[in-house]
């Protein structure tokens, strides 16, 4: 059988036996003080400056992590937010973590139709088709969508994965408080998760990998552990990303629901909790990556009380 991209995830997680993801949401105001001065020292104080030193703080990260966590998920507005300068240091990022073994999650959250939808799969993760060329830029090996365009925001996407054997994340029941206000409506005898979920597991059905996930993942908030529970048994076929663990207010008790008999079958984020665990050693930054380290090693062994992966 053909290994998916879900299967080189599985894969990693249970070599290091951490169902964790570090999340990359560089903002400037994260980044130690000493890494700031010396990158607006360089390149000034504005957007060069700036990527530059969220590009020496990521890799000091992902230097720290990288034989803790399987996988990071640097999230893209952090990066547009600093424009082509940000973009840029995203995609050194994604290529930096590829390198030393990482798998990468860009949390991009697209969400169109038609070519465009085409245009931005080919963007992330199969690359720009050029004079007959195929030339990759970022290059992640899986990426975030919203889906509720419906199915045709979702298959070009699908398409660029298979072809690359990558995969996707699409949002189904997120872990912000407005959620509800939509994902919780009844849709005839389903709440609109429910069908979300449905849709999503049903067109992807088929591109099965080793461990029986497609390679259509949802992102399934842990702030609703109810709400995975159920989903963990209705989507059999789909890998979780759960994220809300930590400052959003999940524990490693609520996120246990997101796996399978095995400890399969999903991934928990964290971002704040690890990339800013420096602020609160009492010191001035220049522990960040040793205090990253500390917080992935918590979270993991956090979520070992709950969760046995085989």
């Amino acid at each position: 059988m053909k290994q998916m991209s879900f299967d080189v995830l599985q894969d990693k997680i249970r070599a290091m036996k951490n169902p964790t993801v570090a999340g990359l949401d560089a903002r400037i105001e994260y980044v130690p003080e000493h890494i700031r001065a010396a990158a607006f020292e360089e390149h000034g104080v504005g957007l060069k400056g700036a990527a530059e030193a969220i590009w020496r703080f990521n890799t000091g990260l992902i230097d720290a992590l990288r034989d803790i966590v399987p996988a990071v998920k640097p999230q893209a507005a952090y990066y547009e937010n600093l424009g082509w300068q940000g973009m840029e240091v995203l995609e050194r990022t994604i290529k930096y973590a590829k390198e030393k073994g990482l798998f990468v999650i860009a949390d991009i959250k697209r969400g169109d139709i038609g070519s465009t939808a085409s245009a931005y799969a080919e963007g992330w993760l199969s690359g720009a088709k050029i004079e007959g060329g195929q030339f990759k830029s970022f290059d992640a090996d899986c990426v975030t969508l919203n889906g509720y365009m419906g199915s045709d925001s979702i298959k070009p996407f699908l398409e660029a994965a298979r072809a690359e054997d990558k995969c996707v994340f699409v949002l189904v029941k997120t872990s912000n408080p407005g959620s509800g206000e939509l994902q919780d409506i009844l849709a005839g005898d389903r709440q609109v998760y429910e069908v979300m979920g449905d849709l999503n597991e049903r067109i992807a059905a088929g591109t099965e990998g080793k461990y029986g996930y497609t390679m259509a993942g949802a992102v399934t908030g842990a702030t609703y552990p109810s709400d995975i529970r159920a989903l963990r048994k209705r989507l059999e076929k789909t890998f979780f990303l759960v994220p809300g663990y930590g400052a959003q207010g999940g524990t490693a008790e609520d996120v246990k629901f997101a796996f399978d008999k095995y400890g399969h079958g999903a991934i928990v984020n964290s971002s704040r909790g690890i990339m800013c665990a420096w602020q609160k050693t009492g010191g001035d930054g220049r522990d960040f990556a040793q205090a990253a380290r500390n917080a992935a090693l918590k979270m993991r062994d956090d979520i070992k009380q709950f969760v046995t992966i085989v």
